[in-house]
């Protein structure tokens, strides 16, 4: 079995007219963002992230493009061909090395547009990632159905990524990732479990980065809520539970005890390895998180976990 990080990040650099559509530019190589570049160099050179791979003792990488390329203010016509150049670009950049595996972005703030680029790219493609929060609509929003659809028909996996969180007060002390990231996984997991989305469509896989930002913490929460029929949960008499444990997490929590209790939820076996590489908040050992879990864990989890969330796309990456 092939040990697999299921939460990496590159970033393509698309033709400067492309850019400029999507309020971005080339700079030295890299993008940027008004004043902003995006990321660290690293983020630019896939040939990095192999050689990481090989120090962490790992052999492939499920590779997506970093939340500032989202671009989820776009109009429907200008995400299109801003999507349509990140995906290609995104399989240009890493087509020479064979460990790393692109996840095509479905901008799930467009549902039509997201299920065109799924027809797309679906036959070739392993698997998806999109936005979880951010301006994504709900993830229990009819308009998915067809793409949720899709993806079972296609044995495709899909990695949540959270979005940029659009509460203001979180600017202030680098909110908007530290708390802003886990709570917009929250916000789609609860749209996933309450919205009916997994039991609608049991056999979708979804896997939440950041071991699943505030679920574990919030299901208990989420359960009550539909147990007192509280004003705006349809739901009745759901096992929020047994449905939760039906998705997939990465191991990427930064404290053991966060990650023991992610594990509650999913399960060992839907328990995936995650780094976030290159960026500060992610880590450069994501084996060693998962040490204090006993001999072995650490091998399934990026083996066999990764093979069985695959499923069957993984054989595209062979064709």
């Amino acid at each position: 079995m092939t040990r697999t990080d299921i939460h990496t990040h590159l970033v393509p650099v698309p033709a400067a007219d492309v850019l400029a559509a999507a309020g971005l530019r080339a700079a030295g190589g890299r993008l940027a963002a008004g004043e902003h570049i995006i990321g660290p160099p690293s983020l630019y050179a896939p040939e990095r992230l192999v050689e990481w791979l090989a120090r962490a003792g790992l052999e492939r990488a499920l590779v997506s493009v970093p939340p500032p390329l989202y671009r989820q203010h776009l109009a429907r016509e200008q995400a299109e061909r801003w999507v349509r150049a990140l995906n290609d670009g995104l399989r240009e950049l890493t087509r020479a090395h064979q460990a790393l595996v692109p996840l095509a972005y479905l901008p799930l703030e467009h549902p039509d547009l997201a299920l065109a680029e799924l027809g797309r790219l679906g036959e070739t493609s392993v698997g998806f990632t999109a936005s979880a929060g951010g301006r994504s609509v709900s993830l229990a929003d009819d308009r998915l159905a067809p793409l949720w659809d899709g993806l079972v028909a296609l044995d495709a996996p899909l990695v949540l990524h959270p979005g940029a969180s659009p509460d203001e007060r979180l600017e202030e002390l680098y909110l908007g990732n530290l708390l802003g990231n886990p709570v917009e996984t929250g916000l789609a997991a609860a749209q996933l479990l309450l919205g009916g989305v997994l039991e609608r469509h049991p056999r979708l896989r979804v896997a939440l980065v950041h071991c699943g930002g505030v679920l574990p913490a919030v299901l208990g929460r989420y359960q009550r809520g539909l147990d007192t029929d509280r004003p705006g949960v349809p739901r009745r008499d759901a096992d929020l539970r047994g449905e939760a444990a039906r998705l997939w997490v990465d191991c990427l929590a930064h404290d053991a005890g966060a990650l023991d209790l992610a594990v509650d939820v999913v399960g060992e076996e839907h328990l995936l390895v995650g780094s976030d590489w290159p960026f500060p908040m992610g880590t450069d050992d994501p084996l060693a998180l998962l040490a204090h879990r006993g001999p072995g864990v650490a091998d399934r989890v990026a083996a066999d976990n990764a093979a069985a969330f695959l499923g069957a796309a993984a054989g595209r990456e062979e064709a």
